[in-house]
């Protein structure tokens, strides 16, 4: 399990990716929109979590006017590369 406390600028955006493992987010501060292949995009607020699937493609954005952070805990393979960017 890895913890890690992500940034985001106004309009910062992660590019599509995946991770081997289940992660789950919980929003600190501001607020994300988050694409995960397959479904309709989600946006989560300040307080509010989102589970992404192991393997599960994704990109996540700051849809907010002010900066946003995540902590995203991982649950993932041991030995493995925690985040492959997407085709």
């Amino acid at each position: 399990m890895i913890q890690v406390l992500v940034e985001f600028a106004p309009g910062a955006a992660a590019p599509r990716h995946s991770h081997p493992g289940e992660e789950l987010v919980y929003v600190v501060e501001g607020v994300l929109e988050y694409r995960i292949d397959g479904q309709p995009p989600v946006t989560v607020k300040a307080g509010e979590v989102l589970f992404i699937p192991y393997g599960g493609v994704h990109a996540v954005k700051n849809v907010g006017s002010g900066r946003a952070a995540e902590l995203a805990t991982y649950i993932v393979e041991k030995g493995k590369p925690l985040l492959a960017i997407a085709e």
